[in-house]
């Protein structure tokens, strides 16, 4: 082969390497990625199936129910309410009436929490729970 048809194969060979390598990194990174849905947006049927995601919103005032590590709460965006089921070990702010940060997945239109995260001051709310709080509370 002459040096011009090396050159076009390396060429090639390069803009094959370079586009796989973009293929499997997005790819990668679609799997890893974790959508932030408020109750409503559950509610309505946009959660995605058989993938786990993150719900977030207000801890209902009377809903948190203790069995031992087992706990199972209702999180709101005051327009609609949903169930959370966790086993676990709670965060130390975790109570009523605070912003919370579920994440996992629906099993049988319960949401089965594997991580719940809390408000770490009484000033501070997750962005993706003001938004939604927000949003919800627009639209009533």
């Amino acid at each position: 082969m002459t040096k011009r048809q090396n050159r076009m194969v390396l060429v090639a060979l390069l803009v094959i390497g370079v586009s796989l390598a973009g293929y499997l990194g997005l790819k990668a990174f679609n799997e890893n990625l974790l959508y932030f849905l408020s109750p409503t947006d559950v509610t309505k049927g946009r959660a995605p199936k058989d993938k786990d995601f993150r719900l977030g919103g207000m801890i209902v005032k009377d809903s948190i129910k203790h069995d031992g590590i087992k706990v199972v709460f209702d999180v709101t965006d005051y327009s609609n309410t949903f169930r959370v089921n966790y086993s676990g070990i709670l965060p130390d702010l975790f109570k009523e009436g605070q912003g919370v940060i579920t994440t996992g997945s629906l099993v049988d239109g319960v949401f089965m929490a594997t991580e719940v995260l809390a408000k770490h001051d009484e000033n501070y709310m997750p962005p993706e729970v003001a938004d939604a709080l927000e949003k919800a509370k627009n639209k009533q």
